[in-house]
């Protein structure tokens, strides 16, 4: 069981290593997935599985864009540091609802 938290999930999904330590090699580990595997699920894949791929899940013209702005890239990380990756910024609506200080 992860946290409910995107970057934990992102971790999790990436590395399949486990909240207590005991799989530091990754629990199935044949069932890794890319961090743009994982990024995708969490955007176009929950927005499709709620019906709602035409109006979110990504950032294309007409669409919501409620976007997170991180601490660190994902995408370039070492994978085992993104459980590590702040945010930094979230944007809804065109407003900036978090900054972090």
């Amino acid at each position: 069981m992860q946290p409910i938290s995107p970057l934990s999930g992102i971790y999790a999904a990436v590395t399949r290593r486990t909240i207590d330590g005991k799989n530091p090699g990754g629990w199935i580990p044949e069932e890794k997935i890319t961090v743009a595997e994982a990024v995708h699920a969490y955007t176009v894949g929950s927005a499709y599985a709620s019906g709602e791929e035409q109006i979110k899940g990504s950032l294309e013209p007409g669409k919501l864009a409620d976007i997170a702005i991180l601490s660190d890239d994902i995408f370039t990380i070492d994978p085992t540091q993104i459980q590590n990756t702040l945010v930094d910024t979230t944007i809804s609506g065109g407003q900036i609802i978090y900054a972090r200080t």
